[in-house]
């Protein structure tokens, strides 16, 4: 264990390398090419440049000392506000506060904004106070249950250390994915020291790498291998970086060790075996692996990386760009199979946007832009809200779903963490350096300054709501230099002037360079004209996606706060675009009229924020489809007939149902699926969800809605205090919603208006979805 003594040493010689190393400097010839730093791109009015405002807005409302509120408990020192509610109040707690650092470190090198580094520079301070008063590098927030009691998570490292490792996958004895936690901590600080040029943060960091790493280096290969099968974010990464920014061998040893050979060892075989296994709990150990890769030059990390990358782009990709269903990879080429409210993952695409910008770094192959764009045009940008900032967890791909947005302080899901750093730095990725070229891979409205090339340029374009992107260069030095534009694989008919003058340039060669003595006032034009393309599903040709240039097209289906009651739109016929025609004056706006039930209009998916969307579209003949209305009328027939007995219902998850009914919990989330939100009270023993329900005269049963897949469940049902049911939800499932009747005994509702109904856990979590109180069936 690092004693105060050479705590207090390594914090001083890292405030002397502070000034020493720049952000992952290197001169390896392994990375061709970087991009701009965030300081050298300031964005103009866009929705780019909206998005990074909302979540600015958003971050300076938080409070630093409720996020701080589990690290100064953890120190011994009196809080100074309470813990946030959602993820901060459980296990978890911390995560966000790394998120919070790195996106606001992001932000002060994107904006220069004072206030952002007032926040920066307060919370690493607390941080720094937190690890003094440790004594031992620790600085952590996460807690466990221990004996019925929550205690500080630190107890979890300690049994670590002394060989005690116990782990279901997403807890290490215990404690909700506490190394996950402590990566993003690392990385937060990490930031906060190369972004925000904050030095504190440079000690408390080290220190912090030193405690893990004293704990990590006592473990053997088997006791690390079992450690490793809990979730661990990228901490291979921020110990990598680490050594990056140190030149210590000592960090980079650890970042080796920290290999989960299961996952890894198959996938440099070449093998595919993500199917079953936890999305965004794999993409980190790959994006760690290839920054090994920069350092080291071991080209089988490099392989693999690329690999993974490919695997999952052509295998397990939705047309938005974001994979996994219900946070899992399905089997290889299952999408049309697996068109549910819980796909696409915001956290996963963050992290495969990572991935893809250490890739382009080592070929410079512009086809990984048209990847990137169509992962941060059609996924990232539609993950944060552009009014209130708020973010998705899932962007749901099943037809007639609508997007659930987080709270501002009582949620804090991983996917609001990545959201604080996706809307954070969206000029990280546009512009990108080598040698005498300067390449333009993003097109956004902006302000450049190539430092390295001596040039300075204005964007302006309303891309990608238009196809005309117009450059104008400001300043410019006496060498020639070169331009390059990447030209979108889905383009067929780029073109380019400079100065009025038109350039050749051909579809399909990726970059258009031009290379000539720029003057300030030279104007470049570039258009890339968009037209629709229909995408076929791999496992269901029928079934089908449209795009117009990179952003991939939605039917409006009505709003999202109305329920849906048509059958969500099919095409009838053979040729699925015979009747697509542009909507004249309206830009990426198509009407699809062989659509049934009924015509649709399909706009740009990333902006329905407020919508039910459609973005796959099944084909029918007209034979298939008269026996799909059919099946439907008989839906809506039973479903007219269940609210005729229906004395009340409770829709959970849905502000004004949950507050008509005086609804109460101790410990829940917010659920959706199936076009349906829940609430789940939380796992574990004597977490509960509580609300009041009217109860008709007579005989009355209670109705609850249950997923079919959520199985092998323990938690009880209770109606005024008795217990009416332990449900144990035994498997195996099926995908579709169940609905479960609980006869009540009269005396529970003889001579009352309402009565008090709750879930109650008992070894698991509680998912429901709707509660009614049915009139008895005579």
């Amino acid at each position: 264990m690092l004693s105060r003594r050479s705590f207090i040493l390594a914090s001083t010689s890292a405030i002397a390398l502070a000034g020493s190393f720049g952000a992952f400097a290197s001169t390896d010839t392994r990375i061709k090419a970087s991009p701009l730093p965030l300081r050298d791109v300031k964005l103009t009015p866009s929705i780019y440049l909206n998005s990074i405002e909302r979540n600015r807005d958003y971050l300076l409302s938080l409070e630093p000392d409720r996020l701080l509120h589990n690290f100064h408990w953890s120190a011994g020192l009196e809080p100074k506000a309470p813990v946030y509610g959602g993820w901060e109040k459980r296990g978890i707690a911390g995560h966000s506060l790394g998120h919070y650092l790195s996106g606001l470190s992001m932000l002060w090198a994107q904006t220069g904004d004072a206030r952002v580094k007032e926040a920066i520079d307060y919370t690493v301070a607390e941080l720094a106070r937190c690890q003094s008063a440790h004594g031992d590098g620790y600085v952590g927030g996460t807690t466990v249950e221990r004996d019925g009691e929550v205690v500080d998570g630190k107890i979890v490292f300690e049994e670590i250390r002394n060989g005690d490792i116990r782990t279901g996958g997403f807890d290490i004895n215990g404690g909700w994915v506490p190394l996950y936690t402590w990566h993003k901590i690392h990385a937060g600080l990490i930031d906060a020291w190369q972004l925000a040029e904050n030095e504190q943060a440079a000690p408390v960091m080290l220190g912090l790498a030193d405690y893990l790493a004293t704990i990590l280096e006592g473990l053997d290969d088997e006791q690390m291998q079992r450690l490793l099968a809990a979730e661990h974010g990228g901490l291979n990464e921020s110990y990598a970086n680490t050594y990056a920014l140190t030149g210590d061998e000592r960090w980079l040893a650890v970042a080796e060790k920290i290999r989960h050979k299961s996952v890894l060892n198959p996938l440099a075989e070449g093998e595919n075996n993500l199917p079953g296994l936890h999305a965004n709990t794999q993409i980190p150990k790959l994006i760690g692996l290839a920054r090994i890769y920069e350092l080291t030059g071991e080209t089988q990390k490099a392989d693999t990386s690329r690999f993974f990358y490919r695997t999952v782009l052509d295998h397990h990709t939705y047309a938005i760009g974001g994979n996994s269903e219900r946070e899992h990879f399905p089997p290889p080429d299952v999408i049309a199979g697996a068109l549910t409210d819980r796909t696409c993952e915001a956290c996963n695409t963050y992290n495969m946007m990572k991935l893809g910008r250490h890739l382009y770094s080592w070929s410079m192959d512009p086809a990984l832009f048209d990847d990137y764009e169509n992962m941060y045009l059609n996924h990232i940008m539609s993950h944060q809200h552009p009014e209130t900032g708020m973010f998705v967890y899932f962007m749901p791909m099943r037809s007639g779903s609508r997007r659930t947005y987080s709270e501002p302080t009582e949620s804090f899901w991983c996917c609001v963490g990545s959201g604080m750093e996706s809307h954070a730095k969206h000029g990280d990725s546009a512009y990108w350096q080598s040698g005498d070229t300067l390449y333009t891979n993003l097109y956004m409205p902006s302000d450049v300054d190539w430092k390295m090339g001596g040039m300075s340029l204005s964007v302006r374009t309303d891309y990608p709501m238009s196809e005309d992107i117009a450059f104008t260069v400001n300043a410019a030095p006496s060498e020639e230099r070169t331009l390059a534009f990447r030209l979108p694989g889905w383009c067929d008919a780029p073109s380019l002037a400079v100065n009025g003058e038109a350039i050749e340039v051909s579809a399909g060669s990726g970059h258009a360079k031009v290379t000539r003595r720029w003057q300030a006032g030279d104007k470049i034009a570039l258009t890339l004209p968009m037209s629709l393309a229909v995408e076929p599903s791999p496992d269901e040709p029928n079934t089908v996606t449209f795009r117009h240039g990179p952003m991939v097209l939605a039917a409006n289906v009505g709003p999202g706060t109305e329920e849906m009651t048509a059958l969500p739109p099919a095409l009838v016929g053979n040729d699925v675009s015979a009747s697509i025609t542009p909507v004249a004056g309206a830009f990426g706006t198509y009407r699809m009229a062989n659509a049934k039930p009924s015509a649709v209009t399909l706009t740009p998916f990333f902006d329905q924020y407020e919508n039910r969307t459609a973005v796959y579209f099944p084909t029918f003949s007209e034979d298939e489809w008269a026996t799909k209305s059919e099946e439907f009328r008989a839906e809506q027939a039973a479903k007219a007939a269940l609210e005729a007995r229906t004395a009340d219902v409770i829709y959970l998850g849905e502000m004004q149902p949950e507050r008509d009914h005086d609804f109460r919990t101790n410990q829940s989330d917010v659920i959706a699926f199936g076009g349906k939100n829940g609430r789940t009270a939380w796992w574990g023993v004597g977490n509960y969800i509580e609300f009041d329900m009217a109860v008709p005269d007579g005989p009355a049963i209670l109705q609850v809605l249950y997923w079919g897949e959520e199985t092998n469940k323990n938690f009880d049902v209770i109606v005024e205090g008795e217990l009416i049911a332990n449900e144990r939800r035994e498997g195996p499932g099926k995908p579709e919603f169940v609905a479960v009747d609980y006869v009540l005994p009269p005396e529970l509702t003889a001579g009352k208006d309402k009565i008090a109904v709750r879930f109650e856990t008992r070894g698991s979590d509680a998912p429901v979805y709707e509660v009614r109180i049915l009139r008895a069936e005579a």
